[in-house]
């Protein structure tokens, strides 16, 4: 199987239009067989539920090319959970979690000369996504649905790769006490878009937001949750709360930490005066988009405060931690069993 003419290596973090995407219809109270299509656009009634009242979930996971020339995801079970568990909070019937694994299998064998080879930086993003797809006026749940994937080749998240970048505190709250800040929904974003441009505007990466009820403790980012390395090494700390999104990257991470690096795991409540005193030597973002990128910086209303592990390197346990992680994925480290799903090509 050829690959595409594209230099992988110079690929940023955006759409690009690939081969196929997969279509399923709900309609009637049950969910048809769904297809592969190569028509990439969406035509929906002007009243259509998702465009009223934002009724909608996606999901984001990866396709890569491992040492040995598979092509593998990463815990797509987990994906196809999170998002069953998202369309339960949004009143929306649930694509089944074993057909959502097949179809990403069905979809990303099908765009497979999209994957990019191993060794290029670059990795085939799957983007799941589901919505309200008839007429609704009055403020209810739909009664039809779309569910799709689209996928396109991606490089790096964040422009600088593994360069630490610097977030601000917002005065802004990413989600509501006992809201939606717990699953993928597309409204959580909506309200983070114009926290996140202002923070651009003003020269940050992004934004790290703090619990919405006691502005106290800290939660996670716009589009990625946060981990914390202490006792030299010794240690992870990730943020308790819920209305952080349950990220499959950092349960990962937390995993391969104990259990691969023998390094101890708290998940608990983590208040924005430990880092202030300087209880913490590195500090990452994690998720699928990101993998991890270190943070050297907070920004706090003009208050800097300063990671230990500085502007210039990502962290020593950070760099373990990502080189696990990624050597999981990639199949240079054997993986925990049922962790990498592999997609056979003809």
């Amino acid at each position: 199987m050829e690959k595409k003419d594209v230099d992988w290596g110079s690929l940023d973090f955006n759409y690009r239009e690939t081969d196929y995407s997969y279509v399923s219809m709900y309609k009637d109270g049950k969910w048809d067989e769904g297809k592969l299509t190569k028509d990439h656009t969406v035509t929906m009634n002007e009243c259509a539920g998702v465009l009223q009242y934002s009724q909608s979930c996606f999901e984001g996971l990866k396709a890569y090319t491992t040492e040995d020339g598979k092509i593998v995801c990463f815990r797509p079970d987990l994906n196809a959970q999170r998002m069953h568990d998202s369309c339960l909070r949004l009143e929306m019937p649930p694509f089944p979690v074993d057909r959502f694994v097949k179809a990403v299998e069905e979809v990303v064998k099908a765009n497979a000369a999209w994957v990019p080879p191993y060794g290029s930086g670059a990795t085939l993003y799957i983007r799941p996504y589901m919505f309200g797809y008839n007429p609704v006026i009055g403020v209810k749940p739909a009664d039809e649905y779309m569910f799709r994937i689209l996928v396109t080749p991606v490089g790096p998240y964040f422009k600088g790769g593994m360069k630490p970048v610097e977030v601000r505190i917002p005065d802004y709250d990413r989600a509501a006490p006992h809201g939606t800040g717990g699953i993928k929904a597309g409204l959580n974003y909506a309200m983070s878009l114009y926290p996140i441009m202002e923070a651009h505007r003003q020269g940050f990466n992004e934004n790290m937001y703090l619990d919405p009820a006691t502005r106290t403790k800290i939660e996670e980012t716009g589009g990625a949750n946060i981990i914390f390395i202490k006792d030299n090494g010794k240690t992870l700390v990730t943020p308790k709360s819920d209305s952080i999104l349950p990220s499959i990257t950092r349960r990962s991470i937390c995993y391969l930490a104990e259990n691969y690096l023998n390094m101890k795991v708290e998940q608990r409540e983590i208040f924005l005066t430990e880092v202030e005193d300087g209880e913490f030597d590195e500090m990452g973002l994690c998720g699928t988009a990101a993998v991890i990128s270190p943070v050297g910086r907070i920004n706090d209303h003009g208050k800097v405060i300063n990671i230990k592990s500085g502007m210039d390197d990502m962290g020593p346990t950070l760099k373990k931690l990502y080189d696990t992680l990624t050597g999981v994925q990639m199949g240079r480290i054997k993986a925990p069993e049922g962790w990498v799903h592999e997609i056979k090509v003809d």
